[in-house]
């Protein structure tokens, strides 16, 4: 899943960025409000954590622009004044949920699955034959035993069962898996692809490569289909 962190304070953001990322998601951070407003105008996120007192236009101005443009992605905002005036207003104008600073990291990750599973528009299961990926949870299974898959391998294979039975650019992948600072080496969607096709194939499940396009999995086939 795709993420936007809007928060000011670097240690912060870096930290939250840190676990987040641990969690097989790909995290774009930015500190102001005027590039939050910026990042959730042109860029498509499945989730947004929005700091309220932010330099420049503040959170509860971004989160306005946002649900004027008719967004409907999930906001969990982020606050150092959690009274019940700031709740009331965020929550009229279209925040999801609220935590407040200070807070621990696994009620935030708790918070953010809660969100990612009320706002996601597919089944939380993926499921491929006998493999099964928990798209809340962020683990893979075969035959109900969990697959060892680092971050960015679990990513990987969630964009290709999401689009399972069609072809997914190189172009695609790269922007599913990294965020805007990180740079992406020319081979390096060919060495995650490498890596996870290495504990795939034993299993039966194939990745194929349509050169010159991409690569996809083949949609699988259902016993008694």
């Amino acid at each position: 899943m795709r993420i936007l962190l809007v928060e000011d304070d670097k240690v912060l953001a870096d930290a939250l960025s840190r676990a987040l990322v641990q969690a097989a998601h790909t995290v774009d951070v930015v500190g102001t409000g005027e590039q939050a407003d910026e990042a959730l105008a042109h860029d498509v996120y499945n989730l947004a954590i929005l700091d309220i007192g932010l330099p420049g236009i503040d959170g509860l101005e971004v989160l306005k622009r946002l649900r004027a443009r008719r967004s409907g992605v999930p906001v969990l905002m982020l606050t150092a004044f959690d009274t019940l005036a700031d709740r009331v207003k965020g929550l009229d104008l279209g925040a999801d949920d609220y935590l407040a600073k200070p807070f621990d990291l696994p009620e935030l990750e708790a918070r953010v699955r809660a969100l990612l599973r009320r706002g996601i528009s597919v089944a939380p299961m993926l499921e491929h034959g006998s493999l099964t990926f928990d798209t809340v949870g962020r683990r893979a299974f075969f035959d109900g035993k969990p697959l060892e898959l680092s971050a960015r391998e679990l990513a990987l294979l969630e964009l290709l069962l999401l689009r399972e039975g069609r072809v997914v650019s190189k172009e695609h992948i790269a922007n599913h898996l990294y965020g805007w600072d990180e740079e992406v080496a020319d081979n390096a969607i060919e060495v995650f692809v490498y890596r996870l096709r290495r504990k795939l194939e034993p299993l039966g499940c194939e990745i194929r490569t349509v050169r010159g396009m991409g690569y996809l999995m083949e949609r699988a086939r259902h016993e008694g289909a």
